[in-house]
């Protein structure tokens, strides 16, 4: 071979390389195995809020330190535009170890009550020697108000590499969102590596997680096996669940740190654990919970949350529980609208003509599985190969729901319609979405066929 054919052959495999580089797999976290990266330490991190039950008159807010901090504070007062802070309130939190692969870690929980709705405020969160920034939080406003949500299907895997793009473009297309609705396994979970997932999911969150007050539903990643592939497998709750968010805790008593319900607003929000009603047995009691919670429902709207789907977009996945128990549930109240993740698709469908319940699967995250033929004969629009948020506007007589992709372009939108009747109009929105989206790679970097991206 000539010098001039080795030279030509050497500059394209050196333009090839970034090529071949992006096309294999990523690992699922950017933390090199062995590193302690996200070790706790003693100044808080991981903070998160999330709704009470009430969230125009409470909150509250969870964090993270070293083991050498029992028992902070958190500070809340009103904001204002000097920074002098006046009025400033102190709480003394509670405090629960956790032993991971990166040390002993605190995990901290104050409540935050006494609020005024429709009112912004500002919290910090002590560590030892020192303390969090200021935060802020608009607590909720009182019904008849114009309320804007979030929805995230999973995150998962690749939350600090991949998710932070979605949350970001969330962020920017909804700045005025209260609450971030999220459908569970938002982490991967299970490789000895739980601890750093989280703190990449936090990372990936940023000030989402401390300025939006995060309603998550648990997913099955959320779980681990216990004597895996032994005669006495069973599913447990991973032990980051219980410690990471300070959630209601008025939930089903059969699955109490992963059920629980909210008002917002002129919107009900009830959450659901669909891998304790499958794999523990707890259907039934969700299912008797669930009907009294939306029992004499008083507002206009009411929001489903949950992991798995009613109707899969998947190949080969059917959750008769959840349709044999709890759908009936949902139809009797009339429930609006279903989100649920799981399936890392995009999917949306109804019952007939019928237009409530709504029903959607969507995902956040880089892993994206393949659409089965049922789901693209029954649902309506669908997606592969596509990052998602969503963006609720809500009023007593409207919902507009849109589904965007991680560079903010329109997928899918339509609004429900209440009239004075009680009867509800769907109304689809097509202007504006883009071409339906479907996986261009026969194969996974990995060479999986059933899969579109690791």
């Amino acid at each position: 071979m000539s010098r001039r054919c080795m030279n030509a052959l050497a500059m394209g495999l050196l333009l090839a390389a970034p090529l071949l580089a992006g096309a294999a797999a990523e690992p699922n976290t950017q933390v090199p195995q062995g590193s302690r990266h996200y070790a706790a330490t003693p100044l808080p991190d991981r903070i998160v809020a999330s709704p009470s039950a009430d969230p125009a008159h409470a909150f509250a807010v969870a964090w993270r330190t070293d083991g050498s901090v029992q028992s902070p504070l958190l500070e809340v007062a009103v904001a204002g535009d000097s920074p002098a802070i006046e009025g400033v309130r102190q709480l003394r939190a509670t405090t629960q170890s956790l032993q991971s692969e990166n040390g002993l870690s605190h995990h901290h929980r104050a409540q935050v009550d006494g609020l005024q709705p429709d009112t912004l405020y500002v919290y910090r969160v002590q560590g030892n020697g020192g303390w969090s920034a200021w935060n802020q939080v608009r607590t909720a406003g009182v019904p008849g108000q114009p309320l804007t949500l979030l929805y995230f299907g999973d995150t998962q895997n690749k939350n600090l590499s991949h998710v932070s793009r979605v949350v970001r473009a969330a962020q920017k297309t909804a700045p005025d969102a209260r609450v971030s609705l999220f459908a569970g396994d938002l982490v991967s979970g299970g490789d000895g590596a739980d601890d750093t997932e989280w703190g990449e999911w936090f990372a990936a969150t940023g000030w989402l997680a401390q300025e939006t007050l995060v309603a998550p539903a648990i997913g099955n990643h959320e779980y681990f096996e216990e004597f895996e592939d032994t005669p006495q497998e069973r599913r447990v709750l991973g032990k980051h669940w219980p410690v990471t968010f300070a959630l209601p805790g008025n939930g089903a008593a059969a699955a109490a740190s992963s059920t629980y319900w909210f008002d917002v607003q002129d919107v009900r929000v009830v959450v659901l654990d669909g891998t304790s009603a499958l794999d523990l047995g707890t259907a039934q009691a969700q299912g008797r919970w669930l009907d009294t919670v939306l029992s004499g429902n008083p507002r206009a709207w009411t929001i489903v949350l949950l992991h798995q789907p009613f109707y899969s977009p998947r190949e080969g996945r059917q959750n008769a529980a959840l349709q044999n128990v709890l759908q009936p549930v949902i139809r009797r109240h009339k429930v609006d609208l279903v989100l649920q993740g799981h399936d890392h698709t995009y999917g949306r469908r109804g019952e007939g003509q019928a237009a409530t319940p709504q029903y959607v699967v969507t995902v956040a995250g880089p892993k994206q599985y393949r659409l089965s033929d049922e789901a693209k004969q029954t649902m309506d629009p669908v997606a592969e190969d596509t990052q998602l948020f969503q963006v609720l506007d809500i009023d007593p007589q409207h919902l507009r729901y849109e589904a965007r992709t991680v560079t903010g372009r329109l997928y899918d939108a339509f609004e429900l319609r209440r009239a004075a009747d009680g009867s509800t109009q769907k109304i689809e929105l097509p202007e504006g979405r883009i071409t339906p989206r479907a996986c261009p790679r026969a194969q996974t970097a990995k060479g999986r066929a059933d899969r579109c991206w690791e």
